[in-house]
């Protein structure tokens, strides 16, 4: 088994470092925004990094899972990052959700300092993370995909080579992106529609689930919604993060992207109304605003 490195301890890091851990692999691992995550993996039975380029000294893969493209860049190239601890024969599998180009730049100077990178970023929020059933979209060479899809299988029931240049998962990751966040975003707007005519929101959940309108978002988030249970599963926040950056790739390829601009606006408004560490599911809060009601379980 490979000694794997783990940086990036927050929601979905700390459990899928917990899974990598049951299934044998010796991990070091380092948060240094997020003590409480690292002593719990340690009490686990991963070692204890003391910086970035520690836990590349010690480990023949080191896997990445920050918020955004800068902390990526960060940990990896920075000031005591990974490419200083690193050794010959050294990967590095990202698997944080970050803007393709940064992905595919960051790739590319790791090629000259010896490292080679995957892009492998995941869909399923944290109940996938906890019990290792992520959807995990990856880029960049055939060779390192297959080299190391044993250890990703370990943090998802499907994990997908998606193209042979790096960026590839994460431009595939956008694309999933504005399908969970827009679909979040139609369910919102039918149970605020179904709450103004006085529906129980919970038996419309039920009776149109099974139809063509039933999803994994719908399964996933109305029971949220109507419950007022928020807890973020996917923050507000990083979702606003990757529409940002589903916009930012459009605006480069001239793609229209009208929908997900509507979108972006949303989550903006959410994020200056103070809802940025609530679920994504808290799109709905939204257009409850605009209609004066709320989503409710009646009993």
């Amino acid at each position: 088994m490979y000694k794997v490195g783990f940086i990036g301890l927050g929601i979905m890091g700390r459990p899928m470092c917990k899974n990598l851990l049951k299934a044998g692999y010796a991990v070091t691992a380092f948060d240094p925004f997020a003590k409480e995550a690292l002593d719990d993996v340690v009490s686990c039975g991963a070692a204890r990094g003391e910086s970035n380029a520690d836990v590349a000294s010690k480990s023949d893969v080191v896997i990445t899972m920050v918020p955004n493209s800068p902390h990526v860049r960060a940990a990896v190239l920075g000031k005591g990052g990974v490419a200083e601890g690193a050794h010959e024969g050294l990967d590095v599998i990202d698997m944080s959700s970050i803007a393709p180009l940064e992905s595919k730049a960051i790739a590319a100077e790791c090629e000259k300092a010896g490292i080679h990178m995957m892009d492998a970023p995941v869909s399923g929020g944290e109940p996938k993370a906890i019990d290792g059933t992520l959807s995990i979209m990856c880029g960049g060479p055939k060779a390192l995909f297959d080299k190391y899809f044993d250890l990703l299988k370990v943090m998802g029931a499907s994990v997908v080579h998606c193209g042979d240049v790096n960026g590839a998962g994460n431009t595939v990751k956008l694309a999933n992106q504005i399908i969970v966040n827009l679909g979040i975003a139609a369910v919102s707007e039918a149970f605020v529609l179904a709450a103004k005519a006085g529906a129980d929101p919970e038996k419309v959940y039920q009776a149109i689930r099974g139809g063509l309108a039933g999803s994994a978002v719908l399964d996933a988030k109305a029971p949220m919604m109507y419950s007022r249970n928020f807890t973020p599963g996917g923050k507000i926040s990083i979702n606003h993060k990757d529409i940002k950056n589903v916009m930012n790739a459009a605006h480069t390829m001239n793609v229209p992207l009208p929908l997900t601009a509507q979108l972006y606006e949303i989550m903006q408004s959410l994020m200056l109304h103070g809802l940025a560490d609530n679920d994504h599911s808290a799109i709905v809060r939204y257009f409850e605003e605009l209609a004066m009601v709320k989503v409710e379980k009646q009993s």
